[in-house]
């Protein structure tokens, strides 16, 4: 398969010689605010590594909403779902020019069943997985604008 994708002129975007290769270790995102900001940053720079040149300034605005939405007839809630929205722009750090930028907005959920110490727990959790997938999704619509960029 890889070989037929080859064949058609495909390259994949953080390949050698993909469109993406210049984004790589070259994000220098916004200092982290809080524990969401901080697992954030921590997976776009798992994706594409810790800035070297700062030639891309990445700024973002984090919002979370925990919602619950399992209740027992007695009215107590024992599911949540945590939303997450992370309106985000990249820009050239050389003058500021907006390279790229959007909004994206995904959810986890976690139990409250059990202890006090195990919904915390797994709301820390739920909010560590929600911060993944939100910075996965910035990232690759990051990769995506990147054929319009400039060499």
């Amino acid at each position: 398969m890889f070989l037929a994708l080859s064949g058609c002129g495909f390259t994949p975007a953080l390949g050698t010689g993909g469109p993406a290769q210049r984004l790589v270790g070259r994000i220098w995102p916004a200092v982290p605010v809080d524990q969401s900001g901080f697992g954030f940053v921590k997976q776009i720079e798992a994706r594409l590594g810790r800035v070297e040149t700062r030639d891309y300034d990445l700024t973002y605005d984090i919002t979370t909403l925990s919602d619950g939405v399992g209740i027992t007839p007695d009215g107590a809630i024992t599911r949540y779902n945590l939303t997450g929205t992370v309106t985000w722009t990249l820009a050239r750090n050389a003058d500021g020019v907006r390279m790229a930028g959007g909004e994206v907005s995904n959810f986890t959920s976690y139990s409250a069943t059990g202890s006090t110490v195990a919904g915390l727990t797994a709301r820390q959790d739920a909010g560590r997985r929600l911060m993944v997938v939100l910075a996965d999704m910035v990232v690759a619509r990051m990769l995506a604008a990147s054929v319009r960029f400039a060499t």
